[in-house]
């Protein structure tokens, strides 16, 4: 049964998982808190150090378990987010075979895609009605468990893009209320943001991906920004996205 963690718990239990599990917390931490303090993202960070975030291990995310697990783990998590801080995220880390592991970078995207539109199918709950559907909406966000997040995905196969880079498939999670005091209409967003680019440009070998703007933006996508490709080019306006609300999830 898949389980939630938080960094107290691991730093004390971690012999107690298995060898891919520890050696993918372990990388986590050595790329979040690097002592050199680079990682672009400076909530993710401040969460990392402050045990605000939670984690959890799943199989190959082409399996079937690696879903249902997914899914158990996401509802688990809603039920205590609230209470973990103001920079919550829930990072889930997958098992990351190495015929896997030696895919492009187009076969992983295409297995994100896969596993959000396989969990929105084990979705039990109503999609929020103040959240559209429509992907391609401004206001869209990916809904489970009638929760909103943000989606950030990682692989092996980002190399340019260091910031997308892992060496297992990480997908975090964070709810869309972290941002209410953090957005392009508050002083504090505003300067976060500021930051996070100009760690980004630093970071990075690319520029700062244009899809890259703050969630309610007229012009802004939130699935174009799920995952990043490695190059700068942004998906032109005519791109569809591969996720699709099943309508009769909306009649629950």
């Amino acid at each position: 049964m898949a389980q939630l963690y938080a960094k107290s718990y691991l730093d004390q239990n971690l012999r107690s998982l298995e060898d891919w599990e520890q050696d993918a917390f372990i990388k986590f931490g050595e790329m979040v808190g690097d002592e050199a303090d680079t990682f672009p993202c400076v909530p993710g960070r401040q969460g990392f150090f402050l045990d605000h975030l939670r984690y959890g291990f799943v199989g190959d995310p082409r399996g079937d378990d690696a879903v249902n697990e997914l899914a158990e783990l996401l509802r688990d998590y809603q039920s205590c987010a609230r209470q973990t801080g103001q920079y919550a995220s829930f990072i889930c880390f997958f098992e990351t075979p190495q015929d896997l592991n030696e895919s492009p970078i187009e076969e992983f995207e295409n297995q994100f895609w896969s596993l959000l539109q396989r969990l929105h199918q084990k979705d039990e709950v109503k999609w929020p009605e103040e959240i559209p559907t429509d992907p391609h909406h401004h206001k869209w966000e990916f809904c489970f468990h009638g929760e909103a997040y943000f989606i950030l995905c990682s692989t092996p196969a980002h190399q340019l893009r260091k910031s997308r880079h892992f060496p297992y498939v990480l997908m975090a999670f964070q709810p869309r209320w972290v941002f209410e005091k953090m957005n392009g209409s508050t002083t504090f967003g505003q300067k976060m943001s500021q930051l996070v680019r100009k760690r980004l440009k630093a970071y990075d070998q690319v520029d700062v991906h244009p899809a890259l703007k703050w969630y309610g933006d007229p012009t802004n996508h939130e699935w174009k920004q799920y995952f990043l490709p490695d190059e700068e080019a942004e998906k032109p306006a005519s791109a569809k996205c591969p996720f699709t609300a099943i309508k009769n999830m909306m009649k629950l």
